[in-house]
């Protein structure tokens, strides 16, 4: 369905840059005070977020380094595939035992793709132990501080959000958490919504490598810029009382790895949670959705076609994808995957990316999309984030309560953010 208000090629850069300023709106309508509004913040960090996409994604040698990150993925595929196809057989990847008609029904997610969250999980630990991951979170925490005006607690987290989980980046601020403020709170948890964990990224990449190739360069850049735009709309929504004192971070605690083989073996037991989590998750939504369409299957046509979830959950994001560069034509089909993303989560959203037709979205639109799903900004994420902050600090849960659901909403718009900062510069 075509709309007047479609801009067409030549004005949805700045279609993206309205949604820009229009996310930061719909932020400040839910903010608690709206004369306290952080203008300058606001400008730097829409200004910031272009530059570092720009460095990253257009200049020669950096894009070289990102595009270097298929090599990696290919390594760390064909390195799983020697484990699954060892403990499942053909179904891991194996030569299969009978003659194959059909090489693309021998796909099998479960466990051909799904178990490297096991392994990157655990060389993610691994790399925190030996020192690399954990100098470059310190570093963008420093540079968080003095560029964004957070607190070096605050900081921490923030940065170690764009490769550790929703609960395992305030680990490191474990010792703070009681002592942050309620607006540092807010941004803490906001974090953990508008970004992914390192043991999902390759995850990601090798589902959609058929349609963007070099995706996981995309996807690291996605939780990379994220980190502002997510402090930007806790801000906005609750901006930290006059004369307020940011909470600073002379030290932090540390996942206290014994070794490295304790590193890596407690990083497979926590990909293995995760790699069961997943499995659920894509069984019992699914299923869900599944349930949910057969029973408005009653239900008379609506506009000539029979009434879905996914149909529904369009309409509600299309706007909003809309408003983030995608043209109008493809708005609703975009909306259904955000819809999902929020929903259920993201992997379910990558998986119905991955699988949608060629013509249906444009180069343009599915990295918008690649941006915009890449966040754990869901219904699900929730209780994760509830029950894993009150454990950290048992005296902060009415707080934890009372501002996940807004985190939620915040992080779901700073990824949207980040996707029309994608389509603002795109250049094909």
């Amino acid at each position: 369905m075509e709309l007047p208000f479609d801009f067409g090629e030549i004005g949805l850069r700045g279609q993206s840059a309205i949604g820009l300023v229009a996310f930061v709106f719909i932020a400040w309508m839910f903010s608690e005070r709206k004369l306290q509004f952080p203008f300058f913040s606001a400008v730097w960090t829409i200004a910031a977020q272009i530059l570092i996409a720009v460095l990253l994604l257009y200049t020669p040698g950096a894009r070289e380094a990102l595009a270097f990150l298929n090599v990696v993925v290919a390594a760390l595929q064909q390195a799983t595939e020697a484990g699954t196809s060892f403990v499942f057989g053909h179904l891991g990847g194996a030569e299969p035992p009978f003659e194959v008609t059909n090489q693309g029904a021998m796909f099998n997610f479960a466990f051909g793709a799904l178990p490297l969250v096991i392994f990157f999980s655990g060389l993610s630990a691994l790399l925190w132990h030996v020192g690399l991951l954990k100098i470059f979170v310190r570093g963008l925490a420093i540079l968080l501080t003095r560029v964004f005006n957070v607190g070096g607690a605050v900081a921490l987290s923030a940065a170690a959000n764009t490769f550790l989980g929703q609960t395992e980046a305030p680990l490191l601020i474990r010792a703070f958490l009681s002592k942050i403020s309620r607006a540092e709170l807010f941004i803490v948890i906001t974090g953990g919504f508008a970004t992914v964990a390192g043991s999902v990224m390759v995850l990601y990449a090798t589902l959609l490598e058929p349609q963007q190739p070099s995706v996981l360069g995309h996807i690291i850049v996605a939780s990379l810029i994220s980190v502002p735009a997510a402090i930007l709309m806790a801000q906005v929504i609750i901006p930290a009382p006059k004369g307020e004192t940011p909470t600073p971070s002379t030290a932090a605690d540390d996942f206290k790895y014994a070794s490295a083989m304790d590193a890596f073996m407690r990083g497979v037991t926590d990909g293995l949670g995760l790699y069961l989590n997943i499995i659920a998750s894509l069984i019992a939504f699914t299923a869900f959705a599944a349930l949910v369409n057969i029973m408005l299957g009653a239900a008379p046509d609506v506009w000539g076609e029979p009434l879905t979830l996914e149909r529904i959950l369009g309409w509600i994001f299309a706007p909003l994808m809309w408003l983030a560069g995608i043209p109008w034509s493809e708005a609703f089909d975009a909306g259904s995957l955000m819809g999902i993303k929020t929903a259920v989560n993201e992997v379910v959203a990558y998986v119905a990316l991955a699988q949608t037709p060629d013509g249906v979205f444009s180069e343009r639109t599915t990295l918008i999309l690649i941006y915009a799903l890449c966040g754990f900004a869901n219904f699900a994420s929730l209780g994760i984030v509830i029950g894993g902050l009150t454990a950290l600090a048992p005296d902060r849960r009415q707080d934890v309560i009372e501002l996940a659901p807004k985190a939620l909403i915040a992080g779901t718009l700073a990824t949207l953010m980040t996707g029309a900062v994608i389509g603002l510069i795109w250049m094909g």
